[in-house]
């Protein structure tokens, strides 16, 4: 069974200021050093992203992939692997929670990455941890910025 890497940081805004910026895809080459392009493909019945194309390069993993999206709470974002090039399985989540009154939100990253070629476990381990770390610290400095709106 495949381990999950996590990591959580805080940003200085509210849950809805930091997912109206995570549900942005179009704006991800922006802000996310590894996306190149992001295209939605099809959105559900709220208007959200349910199925997303991604060309990404985080050095060890180039790939373009689809994800599939879910919006389990106003809070959360689960995305699946749909189609992929290199990956067998890229699962992860974000996960809001409010703190300091609702002023900051702890945002949490979970993600599981699988590659189709041979990758020793630490190395797979250590690509997941350097794409969650940047993506969660592009994510804070774009929320921060008030480039996001």
């Amino acid at each position: 069974m495949a381990e999950h890497t996590s990591s959580s940081i805080t940003i200085e805004a509210t849950p809805a200021q930091v997912m109206a910026v995570i549900a942005d895809f179009d704006r991800y080459p922006e802000w996310t050093g590894e996306v190149k392009q992001a295209e939605v493909l099809e959105k559900d019945e709220q208007g959200r992203a349910a199925k997303v194309r991604l060309v990404l390069d985080a050095g060890a993993i180039k790939d373009d992939h689809t994800l599939n999206y879910s919006w389990p709470g106003e809070n959360v974002v689960a995305w699946s692997l749909h189609k992929s090039q290199m990956l067998r399985q890229l699962d992860g989540s974000y996960s809001l929670a409010p703190v300091a009154g609702g002023k900051h939100t702890e945002v949490t990253y979970q993600l599981t990455v699988d590659v189709k070629i041979p990758m020793l476990g630490m190395i797979k381990r250590k690509a997941e941890k350097v794409i969650i770390d940047r993506a969660l610290d592009g994510l804070k400095k774009r929320v921060e910025s008030g480039l996001a709106s």
